[in-house]
């Protein structure tokens, strides 16, 4: 039986969701950074915890986690916290108690809480792009969707093709990662936009359900060689490439980009598990091609975040953005969600329902 396993086998039979109270409050669970990342995570990469938390203080809620989000990004960013850290997220959940009229009892909301079942939270408190918010009313759609298309993957494909790519119709835009949470509405966004939309993915499963959602073109990263099947399924040049990877599938997008082409630098998780220094870098095609690539992170339009959200929503409602999520099942199996996402074992966002 491996680490992890053993944590899980300890952990069965906790209340994991419920109310559970020790001998001065509520009892949470979390998940601890508990060995710096090398390499790709491992089950002794984490340890799980009890926290006993305080009774409420005015300004304050207690929220109970419903839907934990496992991303790409915590596999860099955790690298700045030192061991021992909880392990960071966004998460929906439900408000339990609390001291603050803006947070009532039973409203669903997203907090930036990491990977903990239950949370004190006094919003006040809080940096601009951790505060939490009450999720707009989704209708008959899973809140889950906060962490998803209906939160900060939808935002950054919405923001980060609109505002720093501006496609024009007719235009070809290429998207690597492309059955991911972030680069599988990229690729549904640019269709409406009247672009031919190519999707760049590592399994024909994938590449099948890029299709599906309206994708034009697909590539198996894995099985066939990029630049070729690009050349063909992208004959008039790239004229925007919507970067999720990085390394070697960038490096050949770069070459096939059109003059004046333009670059949104989403995420680079080819290379999360490889020490910095080791990266390679790309980026020569930039000068001669006059290109415009840009590095973001969505919280730049923290301002503007209902907007997004807004948006698509009524683009699903109108039958025009399609949304997946793959969902595990258990607090105990957060770890291995994390993991198996960064493998590429998701189609569209990879969420936890506790």
């Amino acid at each position: 039986m491996g680490l992890l396993s053993k944590v899980i086998s300890q952990s069965a039979g906790m209340a994991v969701a419920a109310r559970c109270y020790g001998s001065s409050g509520l009892v949470a669970q979390k998940w601890i950074y508990a060995k710096a990342f090398k390499g790709e995570p491992t089950a002794q990469n984490f340890r799980l915890e009890n926290e006993e938390l305080p009774a409420l203080k005015d300004g304050e809620f207690l929220a109970q986690a419903e839907y934990i989000s496992v991303d790409p990004y915590m596999r860099p960013y955790m690298m700045a916290y030192p061991e021992g850290s909880l392990m960071i997220g966004g998460q929906v959940g439900k408000v339990l108690e609390s001291k603050n009229s803006a947070f009532p009892v039973g409203a669903s909301i997203f907090g930036q809480f990491g990977w903990r079942t239950h949370t004190v939270c006094n919003p006040a408190g809080s940096k601009q792009n951790e505060r939490p918010y009450v999720l707009p009313d989704f209708g008959t759609l899973p809140t889950s969707l906060g962490l998803g298309v209906l939160g900060m993957p939808g935002n950054t494909a919405y923001f980060g093709l609109l505002e720093l790519c501006a496609p024009k119709q007719g235009e070809t835009v290429v998207v690597s990662g492309a059955a991911g949470a972030v680069g599988s509405l990229v690729g549904q966004i640019a269709k409406l936009k009247g672009c031919t939309a190519v999707g760049i993915a590592g399994s024909d499963t994938k590449c099948q359900w890029m299709k599906q959602i309206g994708f034009d073109e697909t590539i198996n990263y894995k099985t066939d060689n990029i630049y070729t099947e690009l050349k063909k399924k992208a004959p008039k040049g790239v004229d925007v490439y919507f970067d999720n990877v990085g390394g070697k599938t960038s490096e050949a997008v770069l070459k096939l980009m059109n003059l004046y082409g333009r670059v949104a630098v989403c995420g680079t998780i080819s290379n999360y598990n490889t020490d910095i220094e080791k990266v390679a870098d790309p980026l020569r095609q930039m000068v001669f091609k006059q290109l415009k690539m840009e590095g973001f992170v969505v919280w730049r339009w923290n301002d503007r975040w209902m907007e997004g959200i807004k948006a698509n929503l009524e683009w699903i409602k109108e039958g025009k953005l399609q949304w997946h999520e793959t969902v595990t099942q258990g607090f105990e199996n957060v770890p291995v969600a994390f993991m198996d996402m960064l493998k590429g074992g998701n189609t569209g966002k990879a969420v936890v329902k506790i």
